[in-house]
């Protein structure tokens, strides 16, 4: 993996980790257009990235996260479903589903439908719960339960959980404050599984790879998420599906 492949695939997960378009989708994908080679070594550098652009949010949000229990027992009950299940199905994800370009870039348009479809439909009640310390413990495992949906490559955790709260009545800054808090404690976990799992068998090359491409992701993700959050209270999720269908039509007459 050369150095234009580090830079290009850490910026792209450190735009897209935050946005409703699957970022492991777009990794996964662009690491095959940019032909790098199939390998454990490749998986875990997409993985290891995720939890560059994700460690953003303890920056962003340190003082909610230790402003008291209720926010962090939220989230880990949010947390029970996604860690089960990735948990159990570790093997057949990394080994089948992230390999899979066809059903990546068929989920990603799908997706894409399904947000615009969504957005026509969805409407904010003025009941809406606008902080994250009225969120019950019910809605926050209904919340990990739509994470979970997002093992499949391409659904996209963001969106997951973003359309998860708003059906759920939290407003929308709210919901994509916490899906932003959300991702901490699964990619944590998921990185550190399979480091553990495979970071024996790294070269000290491959190791310097995972750092550099660890830290920008780390810096592109700051600005990221700063600049959805500026979007999301102008614009809808049709823009973003709008975007997921033309760019899984493009990477069906690039790749197919």
């Amino acid at each position: 993996m050369g150095i234009w492949d580090i830079v290009v695939l850490s910026v792209v997960e450190g735009i897209t980790e935050f946005l409703p378009v699957s970022s492991t989708g777009h990794l996964v994908l662009f690491s095959n257009l940019l032909n790098i080679p199939d390998s454990a070594f490749r998986t875990s550098f997409e993985i290891a990235i995720q939890l560059g652009a994700i460690l953003a949010v303890v920056l962003l949000y340190w003082r909610q996260l230790s402003a008291g229990p209720k926010v962090i027992s939220r989230l880990a009950v949010s947390f029970l479903p996604v860690g089960i299940l990735g948990f159990v199905f570790y093997r057949p994800i990394k080994e089948i589903l992230l390999i899979n370009q066809t059903l990546i870039v068929w989920t990603i348009f799908l997706g894409g439908i399904f947000l615009i479809v969504f957005e026509y439909f969805y409407q904010e009640k003025e009941t809406s719960i606008d902080s994250i310390d009225d969120l019950t413990f019910s809605q926050a495992l209904k919340l990990g339960l739509f994470q979970a949906v997002a093992l499949i490559p391409g659904v996209s955790r963001s969106a997951a959980t973003i359309v998860g709260g708003l059906w759920l009545g939290l407003r929308r800054k709210t919901i994509v404050e916490f899906s932003f808090m959300m991702a901490l404690p699964v990619m944590t976990v998921a990185t550190g599984y399979d480091l553990f799992k495979t970071a024996p068998t790294f070269t000290s090359q491959e190791i310097t790879t995972l750092s550099i491409g660890f830290i920008l992701s780390f810096l592109v993700a700051l600005v990221a998420m700063k600049v959805f959050l500026v979007v999301l209270s102008k614009q809808t999720f049709i823009i973003f599906g709008l975007y997921r269908i033309v760019f899984a039509l493009i990477f069906l007459e690039l790749v197919f």
